[in-house]
Order: C-alpha cells, then structure tokens, then sequence
C-alpha cells in the first residue's frame, strides 16, 4: 500500500479526483479507462452502493495503475471492507471519530469531511491536515472557505472542497493556495456510465486538467 505521503502528493498533483457512485462493478473497469485516457488516473468509488466494494476490487486488482479510494464511509466496518478491497485511501462526507480511528490503524490516508470551525479544529486534534470541505457551494463556496482558512493557516491545513463544484468554478478553488484538489462528482454522472459514454467521460477529464494547469500557472 502507497504511504500517505505518496497518496497526498498524487492528489495534490492531479488536482481533481472523480467522485463516482457505481450501481454495478460491471462498469468499473470501463470507467477507470475512460478516465486514465483523459489524463485523470484516480477515482474515488463511493460507498453509497452495494457494487462499491467490488468495483474497488476490480480497479485495484486489474487496473493497478489507478488510484483508487473509497468515499462516503460512515463506519468503521466499511473502512475495513474498503481497505479488504485494495482501497489507497478514504473519504467520508463528516468527521467520525471512530471511523477516523480505524483508518489510522489500518495506516489508510484518509480525508475526513469537515464544514466548520470546529470540525476543522476537530480534526486537527485527531491528526488530520488534509480535509474535504463538503458540500462546498452549499456551505458559501469560497468565499467561506477563505475565511475558514485564516484562523488556521499556519497549521499548514490542506483542503479538498466537493460539492457543487464543475468547470464553471473549477479555477477559482485551484486558484486558492490551500486548495490541494477539488471533489468532482461532474466528471463522470450516473446516466452517462450507465449509457456508456465514456468518451464524454474522458473529454470532461481534459477539460478539468486544462483547468487546473492553466489555473495554477497563471497563479505562479
């Protein structure tokens, strides 16, 4: 298993990790394609259904190139099966402390969900300086999340904002320093894996990429 260290900087560096919700594994292996051929070799497979577990085996097993994590795990048992199931690191939409706790057992990196002040603090205290900020457009979007940051700048605290974000906003997340890489549930949707259009897929992949070089230069 990739250190933490080594999982963050891959992130870091890609600046977009597809948050995908897969009815069936079937599908696992055609999406991871899509997205490696749209430059894009990391996927986050949420827990919110049944197939989540054995798409990650899929991906981990026979597509070993990817990236591969598990998002939305609420309990420590789906850390375990995430883990089981060849998952590089996990995501959870809240900050369990339990669920947090066997993540660092397992030595899984881990992104624990945060919206406030005090989950930030929270997870500060728990060992956590990467976070997703979710749902972020919901929440004020940038505008809050600059104001987050300031009170906690100099603990080097790094943010992974999901929800509500697509081309549109893309650059002006990346463009915030703090801002390691977005959440994008835009790059690939439910009817269009499940109509197989993969192309599209891959296109919105480039697209985000595009985003984020032409974003980050221009921020240097």
């Amino acid at each position: 298993m990739l250190s933490q260290e080594v999982v963050f900087e891959r992130i870091g560096r890609y600046g977009v990790v597809p948050v995908i919700a897969l009815d069936s594994a079937d599908w696992a292996l055609r999406l991871a394609d899509a997205l490696w051929e749209g430059g894009l070799p990391i996927v986050e497979i949420t827990f919110r259904t049944q197939a989540a577990a054995e798409a990650i085996r899929r991906i981990a097993q026979h597509r070993p190139e990817m990236l591969v994590g598990a998002g939305t795990l609420l309990r420590p048992e789906q850390v375990d099966s995430a883990r089981a199931s060849g998952a590089q690191f996990g995501v959870a939409p809240g900050l369990n402390p339990q669920v947090l706790r066997r993540a660092q057992e397992l030595k899984m990196p881990f992104l624990p969900g945060v919206a406030t002040a005090s989950e930030i603090e929270q997870a500060l205290s728990l060992g956590c300086q990467w976070l997703k900020y979710f749902p972020a457009e919901a929440m004020g979007g940038v505008k809050i999340l600059q104001a987050l940051w300031g009170p906690f700048a100099h603990t080097g605290v790094r943010f992974v904002p999901t929800g509500g974000i697509n081309e549109s906003n893309l650059a002006q997340y990346i463009s915030l320093r703090y801002v390691a890489a977005v959440g994008g549930t835009w790059i690939a949707k439910s009817d269009e894996i499940a109509a197989g259009r993969w192309t599209e897929i891959t296109q919105r992949c480039q697209n985000a990429l595009r985003i984020v070089a032409q974003t980050r230069s221009a921020a240097h």
